[in-house]
This record gives structure tokens, sequence and C-alpha cells, in this order.
């Protein structure tokens, strides 16, 4: 029993032992990981000051057909510019000491570190596996000792049980000789049992000796030379760490003497004759003044001054006022409607829905190209089924092109569609050359009894801050007319306003719903008197009855001209 307890009191300190020198050792790692991260922030640092020495250097080089590069005459100037070349052969040397770092220590350390944790690895895997071993062998002894014991005390009763039958006259003698060999029987295994417990001390008393003096002491042995060559490779790296500034010392001592160098070539005389040469005028200098005398009977003589400041104010001119002010061109409109409009934007001004229709095509060109790509695709896909039929089914290919087929085909009718419409747009509306067909009734008003107020009109347009722009507002665009009054009336007032006579009938294509004031609303098929046709705008002024007229889309109506109007002409 004590040489039991003995044992595993040995195998829990070296168990002990091998947890202190896994802690050790892995600490021993993180410190290697620690220097070469502070290796790895040196470089970094030596990077960004080179970078910030080169920018600096780029910073103050003299630019060319400048006046810096004139004052390179001068030696202050030339050494200034030696100086910032010397700098940035400087900033070189910092760039070549972060290089060095890196593949000579970092690079290296880190390899280093990869075989170093796989060593470790290996050595206490080792160690873990025979101390496995010689505790699976303490069990096994265990086990047979018990096995042992347990089979001597069955011996000993089955014993004591064939002599207590033996003694007894009353048994049978088949009674006695079956004790008899149960007896016998017992002993035999004892016997088996202490030969199996024998062996097994025997097995477990060599294992253990080279456990303790062969397996252990070599294991501690490489964990300890690895620990050595560790805190070596350490040293290492640090002396390299040194020797990589010393390597580039030589030629910064250069760089800093040459600096010494354009210092001293620096000569004031030089430099001060060189302004002398470069601003002396040549003119003889002027005579002595002569002496006025202002005293009693003599005539003042007095000249103007030719720096004198009378003329040019005398010249000065007044400049003439702000710009011209004008109103707002739309004081009737407001806009009501906050919906989506219609598929072709025709509720919004020419200017505006031809930008709407150009984006909408461009919108669903993208849409067509990214379609014909995945098309092409999938028949590329198609060709590599057919030529490897392990690959895939072309079959299965096939709805997904048809289908693209279809939205391409879709796509292209869209396009088609909105490409008619910007047709129609661009062909109604004035070049951007061209003089304004129509002058805003604000600035006429004064002048003729009934004037045409054209929203539409770029060129008489002006945004609400009072600036001129040439794009058209997003309102709908109403042409009102106004009565030859010093004001306006905002509600449209009929008593002010000049009743137009009918020059023509329409019919409502499509429905319309005036959500503008100005404009009014027609459902499809409704039959209207026409009163004022399209002046490129695209609105058309109608009548439904004699208190009910307004504007509506050009393209929503198919309008007839009276003759002797238009002579017969039917425009869509």
């Amino acid at each position: 029993m004590e040489s039991g307890r003995a044992t595993l009191l040995k195998e829990q300190q070296l168990k002990d032992q091998f947890d202190n020198l896994e802690k050790h050792t892995q600490s021993g790692i993180e410190f290697v990981e620690r220097y070469s991260k502070f290796v790895k922030e040196r470089s970094d640092i030596e990077i960004s000051y080179a970078k910030q020495i080169r920018n600096l250097s780029k910073k103050y080089q003299p630019k060319k057909n400048s006046r810096e590069e004139e004052e390179n005459k001068y030696t202050s100037c030339r050494a200034f510019l030696s100086t910032l070349n010397e700098l940035n052969d400087y900033a070189g040397q910092h760039e070549v000491i972060a290089e060095n770092l890196t593949s000579q220590i970092i690079t290296e350390l880190s390899r280093y570190l990869t075989e170093l944790k796989a060593e470790r690895k290996s050595h206490f895997h080792d160690g873990r596996k025979a101390q496995q071993q010689i505790e699976s062998l303490w069990k096994q002894l265990e086990s047979s000792k018990r096995r042992f014991e347990r089979d001597c005390k069955e011996a000993d009763r089955a014993q004591q049980y064939f002599e207590r039958m033996d003694a007894d006259i009353n048994v049978t003698k088949a009674d006695v000789e079956k004790a008899r060999q149960q007896a016998q029987m017992r002993h035999q295994i004892a016997a088996d049992s202490k030969t199996e417990y024998s062996n097994y001390l025997t097995k477990f008393n060599q294992e253990q000796n080279e456990h303790y003096y062969t397996l252990i002491p070599n294991i501690f042995q490489k964990l300890q030379e690895m620990e050595e060559r560790r805190i070596e490779r350490v040293g290492v790296s640090m002396k390299t760490y040194a020797e990589v500034d010393r390597e580039v010392l030589p030629i910064v001592g250069k760089c800093l003497d040459g600096m010494t160098k354009a210092a001293e070539s620096i000569e004031p005389k030089t430099d001060s004759k060189q302004v002398v040469e470069s601003y002396k005028s040549g003119f003889e200098p002027p005579g002595d003044v002569e002496f006025e005398d202002y005293g009693p009977g003599q005539t003042m003589k007095r000249t103007v001054s030719e720096t004198s400041l009378s003329n040019s104010r005398g010249e000065a001119k007044e400049r003439p006022g702000g710009g011209k002010s004008k109103g707002k061109l739309w004081p009737f409109i407001k806009n009501k409607n906050k919906g989506s409009g219609p598929e072709d934007f025709s509720h919004l001004p020419p200017e505006q829905r031809r930008k709407k229709l150009q984006a909408k095509i461009d919108d669903i060109n993208k849409d067509i190209q990214k379609e014909m790509d995945q098309k092409d695709a999938l028949t590329k896909m198609k060709g590599v089924y057919e030529k490897n039929p392990q690959m895939g089914d072309p079959a299965s290919v096939d709805p997904r092109l048809v289908e693209m087929s279809m939205n391409i085909e879709k796509l292209q009718s869209e396009v088609q569609k909105f490409e008619g419409w910007l047709a129609e747009v661009e062909g109604r509306l004035p070049s951007r050359s061209d003089p304004p067909r129509r002058q805003s009734g604000l600035y006429e008003s004064q002048n003729s009894n009934s004037t045409m107020v054209d929203n539409n009109c770029a060129q008489d347009r002006e945004s609400p801050d009072g600036s001129y722009t040439e794009e058209q507002s997003s309102e709908t665009q109403v042409k009102v007319a106004i009565a030859n009054t010093p004001e306006f009336d905002d509600e449209f007032d009929d008593g002010d306003e000049e009743t137009l006579p009918t020059i023509g009938t329409c019919k409502a294509v499509y429905s319309f719903e005036g959500h503008n004031e100005g404009t009014i609303s027609v459902t499809e098929g409704e039959l209207l008197f026409v009163i004022e046709q399209d002046k490129g705008d695209g609105w058309t002024r109608v009548r439904r009855n004699e208190e009910e007229e307004g504007y509506v889309p050009t393209s929503y109506v198919e309008v007839f001209l009276e003759t002797n109007t238009k002579g017969a002409m039917t425009y869509i």
C-alpha cells in the first residue's frame, strides 16, 4: 500500500511539473509574439515617417514657371533645393530600415513561431501520452491485485467448507468429494490470479522505471533545449534590430554632410550682387530742387500733380441700378397634383416631360442590357451542356431563355413607346438658340389690350428667387387671358376676362383630370370646343360651355380646326 501511495504522489508531482512547464513555454511564445509586434509597429512608424518626409520635400520643391524657380539663381535658394533633395534621400533610408526590419526580423520570427508552436505541441503530446500509459498500467496492476485477493479468499472459504464436510459423518462420500474438487478448483484459480498479478507487477515496475528515468527526462530535456533556442533567437533578433539601424548610418551621415555642404555654399555677397544686377535701373540721379520764392510781389506758379485724384473722380460715373425687376410668371398656378401622373408624363411641362422620358428610356435600356448579358451567359451555359451532357441538361435552360427573350421584347417595346413620346416632345420644343415665340404677359400688360401669359417659354421665365433659368417648371403650363388692368386677379374673374371665339372642335382620346388651376377635366370620347390651339407648349385651350373652359394636353385630344382658321387641317 505504501509503495502504491508513493507512486500516486510521484505521478501527481509530475503532472504539476508538466502544468508549470506548459504555462512557462506558452508565456515564452507570447513574449516572442509581443516582440514581433513591437518590431512591426516600429516598421510602420518608419514607413509613415518616410512618407511624411517625402511629402514635405515635394511640397517645397520649386514649381515650374513660377517665381520660386526664378529665385534659384540665388545661392541660398539653391542650397535649400539641395537640402530638399538630401532630405528625400534621407527618407529613403528610413524606408530601407522598414524593409529590413520586415524581411530580417518580422518574417523570420513569424516562421519561427509556427515551428516553435508545433514543436512545443509535439513534446507535451508525448509527455501526456507517457503519463496516460503509466496510469493505464497502474490501473491494470490494481485490478489484478484485487482479483488475486478475492480469489484467495474464495479458495480459503472452499477449503474450510471441504474440511467441515469431511469431518461430518452424516455427509455422504459423494458430497465430500464434490467439496474437495471445489476447493481444489478455487486454489487453482487463486494460483492463476497470483501469477497474473506477479506478471502485471513486474511489467509495471519496468514501465515505471523507464517512465521516470528515460521518457520523462528526455521530454524535459527537449523542452529545455527548445526554450534555450527560443531565448537565443530573441537575442539574435534584438541584435539584428540594432544592426538594421547601424547599416544606414553611413548613408544618413552622407545626407547630413550634403545638407551641411549646401549650407556652407551660401554666399551672401554673391546673392546681394545678383539683386543689384537684377533691379538696377541705370537712370541718372535727379538734380537739385530749386527754391521757389512765394514772397510779396512774386507770382505763384502751381501745377497740378500727376497723382491728383481729381481726374479720376471726375471720370467716375454712377452705375445704373440693379437688374430689371420682374414679377413672377406663375401667379395663377397652384400645383395640386401630388400623384405620379400619367405614364407619358403629359401632366408635366414639355421640358420636364422630356427629361423624365429620357431618364425612363435610360433606365429601360440598362434593364435591357442586363437581361441580354444574362441571356448570353445562359446561352454559353447551354452550349457547355450540349458539349458535355454529364454537366447538365441543355433543355433545362430553354424556359429561362424564352422568358428572357420575352422580357427583352417587352422592354424594347417600352423603349419604342417612350421614344415616340420623346420624339413628340422634342418636335414641339423650341430650340434653345431660337428667339421666344411669345413674350410674357407680365412685361407687355401696359402696351396691349389683352396679353397671353406663356409659362412654357424658357426665354422669359423667372425662378422664384428672381434668377433666370431655361429649365421648365414642374407645374402644369397654363396660358391665361388677362385684361388690360393694372392688377391681376388670381381667381380668374370672369368680369375681367375677354371671351375668345371658337376656332374648332376636339374629341378627348383619353381621360384627363385637371388638378391644377387653369386646366379642365375631360372624359374619354367627350366633344369640346377649341378656343386656342397648341402654340408649341403641348397644351390646347378648350371650352365645355359658356362657363367652363381651360387647358388640356394636346396629346389627349383629337383636334379638328375650322377651315377658315387653319385650312381644314386636322391633327392629333
